[in-house]
């Protein structure tokens, strides 16, 4: 199936109406997986013709992902990623997670962005960083189309290796997210030190769901003040 290619429409408004000169795409994944990290990338790509066939990781053969990736690693101005473990998911909730993970991934930059471009419509990152969501970013914006395939293939690979430490949850195919045979995994062994123990699949694993964890922040404490004890500068 074709699809329409990214363009830097986005970017050049950005750099029209802001002023600014660097502009970086943010894409996260592992949002919605039982185990593993959240990892972020963040993507400074400029104004050159992407390589062909790029658009959104989810839309692309495996085979095809990982060889753009191998192209965009060479072809992207700058790029780092991020990463919040399922500790820390369970910790402070999967909004902040994803904050942690992409503060991480802009540190890790050669230089740092003036603005951001950030899949979705939830602004999750903040100040003091000027940021404009799109929806289907992913797919429309070619900075964030190349972060969602380096991020994708990252963690991937990553979920690969945890595969090989607990062969029965098939991390390699299902890259921690809900499957059959991961279900089936931990009913019968139980959440490995790699899953999140916050989430809702626990409930239904009577065996295993006394290892729930319960997230509270501190008290009565308002979301920034929350967030200031996190060690998060709004």
């Amino acid at each position: 199936m074709a699809y329409e290619p990214p363009t830097h429409t986005v970017e050049r408004s950005m750099r029209a109406t802001l002023g600014v000169k660097v502009v970086a795409g943010i894409d996260e994944v592992g949002r919605g997986a039982w185990a593993g990290p959240v990892t972020v990338c963040a993507a400074v790509t400029g104004l050159r013709r992407p390589p062909d066939g790029l658009t959104d990781s989810k839309l692309l053969t495996v085979k095809r992902r990982d060889a753009l990736s191998a192209q965009l690693l060479g072809w992207v101005a700058d790029h780092a990623l991020g990463h919040a473990s399922p500790e820390e998911i369970d910790e402070v909730g999967m909004t902040a997670a994803l904050r942690l993970a992409a503060v991480r991934a802009l540190d890790g930059l050669s230089v740092r962005p003036d603005a951001i471009i950030l899949d979705g419509k939830h602004d999750y990152l903040g100040g003091p960083w000027r940021v404009r969501t799109v929806i289907k970013g992913d797919q429309s914006c070619v900075s964030v189309a190349a972060a969602s395939v380096i991020a994708k293939v990252h963690r991937d690979a990553h979920m690969a290796e945890l595969g090989a430490e607990h062969s029965a949850f098939c991390f390699g195919d299902n890259a921690g997210y809900p499957s059959p045979v991961h279900r089936s995994a931990l009913e019968e062994l139980g959440p490995t030190p790699h899953h999140r123990l916050s989430w809702a699949y626990l409930d239904n694993l009577p065996r295993w769901s006394h290892l729930k964890k319960v997230r509270i922040l501190a008290g009565a404490l308002d979301a920034a003040d929350g967030a200031e004890q996190l060690g998060f500068d709004f």
